[in-house]
């Protein structure tokens, strides 16, 4: 007589899958309440208001609770299901994430609300051979200046306290870091600038336990390498440097003047990051082209998109092969890979496709910008034949394509 099977046991109640689920659907509920009050708040009774208010407390409590638990299975479940829900939920959730784990706001009875942020300033290092990471960050004067540049030149508060990182981030490590790690290692930087005494920082030591990616790059190659600084600001969270201008035309005089301080400052201190990262393997001058400064996951999205740019031009760039570029024509459209959506570049001469490459499309992108982005950049190579379609089929061809005015 055959034995019955044992029944699958069901979640308890109490476990921390279930809970792990529950909380996943709670955030991507609020976010989603919260973004369509926030798009249709002309129209919202006052009931309502208060009813999306109390929702705005109890999702920046859930969401606090999750950075400093570290669950990032929940913070991405809740962003992938809300993708799958509501764009503007998508955009709102992920904006508060992120800003959320770059950033914490310290309150201290009888003393000044403080707030630490994360901010990363992505440069392309262009060199002979390659970066040396035995010459990374090994000139400790420097640094200093390096560190001191910050509130000196305006990007910083002059009465911030700032703490720069001594390491060069490559891509492959920045995008290892996740929100709850990220979160962890603002912390450890704060503690470390508020406390006298010396901590271990198990968060920031793992983000460059593994360092570099290889490269193969040969001593007389020409190298474009993609480098991250990394750094944290401590600043009363009522400084008026941070505060912008409730006006448009002041806030846009208020932006204007920061990206002036930030041009000025790549040209003045460019040479102390190169100091900073050393020198290539075949030569020690170092080229730097510097994206602007941001919080950490702006300036991540920043350069993996100047990044998958320059891999999408050099794959063209290539296919070529010596013929004519305002021979070719290029086919812009979007394409879908494994549920990613893709900005897929199809070069073409002759009838023939001489070379496919894609840029990754992010979901809130204006896909306007994107295509005038990329008409940019195929007009650096030469290439100015463009064509538009509205995707590319299985068969990859492109679908109701029209030349581009």
């Amino acid at each position: 007589m055959p034995k019955n099977k044992r029944p699958v046991p069901r979640k308890s109640a109490n476990s921390p899958e279930l809970k792990d689920e529950q909380q996943t659907t709670e955030l991507c509920a609020l976010a989603l309440d919260l973004a369509d009050g926030e798009f249709n708040q002309d129209i919202v009774a006052d009931s309502t208001r208060a009813d999306l208010a109390q929702k705005g407390l109890d999702f920046q409590r859930l969401l606090r609770k999750l950075l400093n638990q570290g669950k990032d299975e929940v913070l991405y479940g809740a962003i992938e299901l809300a993708r799958d829900e509501a764009l503007d939920g998508f955009r709102y959730l992920r904006n508060a994430v992120e800003e959320g784990a770059a950033s914490v706001l310290m309150r201290r009875e009888g003393a000044p609300e403080m707030e630490i942020d994360a901010f990363a300033i992505p440069v392309f290092v262009h060199s002979q051979g390659g970066l040396d990471p035995a010459f990374d960050f090994q000139d400790g004067a420097a640094y200093e200046a390096l560190l001191d540049s910050f509130t000196e030149a305006g990007l910083e508060s002059p009465k911030a306290k700032v703490v720069l990182v001594s390491h060069a981030y490559d891509l492959d490590e920045f995008e290892r870091v996740s929100y709850g790690q990220l979160h962890a290692m603002v912390r450890e930087a704060a503690h470390s600038l508020t406390e006298k005494k010396i901590a271990a920082a198990p968060a920031l030591e793992r983000s460059m336990a593994a360092g570099w990616s290889p490269t193969g790059f040969g001593a007389d190659d020409a190298a474009v390498e993609l480098r991250f600084l990394l750094g944290f600001a401590l600043k009363r969270a009522d400084d008026p440097f941070y505060k912008v201008p409730a006006g448009e035309k002041a806030a846009d005089a208020y932006f204007a003047k920061r990206a002036e301080r930030y041009q000025q400052w790549t040209g003045q201190h460019a040479p102390l990051v190169a100091r900073c990262l050393g020198r290539g393997r075949g030569a020690p001058d170092l080229r730097l082209n510097f994206l602007y400064q941001d919080l950490f996951f702006g300036a991540r999205a920043q350069g993996q998109s100047e990044y998958a740019m320059l891999q999408l031009l050099s794959t063209l760039n290539q296919a070529l092969d010596g013929q004519a570029p305002d021979e070719a024509e290029a086919v812009i459209a979007p394409a879908d890979l494994d549920d990613d959506m893709l900005l897929r570049v199809q070069l073409r001469a002759g009838g023939a496709v001489l070379a496919e490459a894609d840029k990754p499309l992010d979901p809130c992108a204006d896909l306007e910008d994107e295509v005038d982005d990329l008409r940019d950049a195929l007009a650096s190579i030469g290439i100015v034949r463009l064509t538009v379609a509205l995707r590319f089929d299985a068969q990859g061809q492109p679908v109701e394509p029209r030349p581009l005015a």
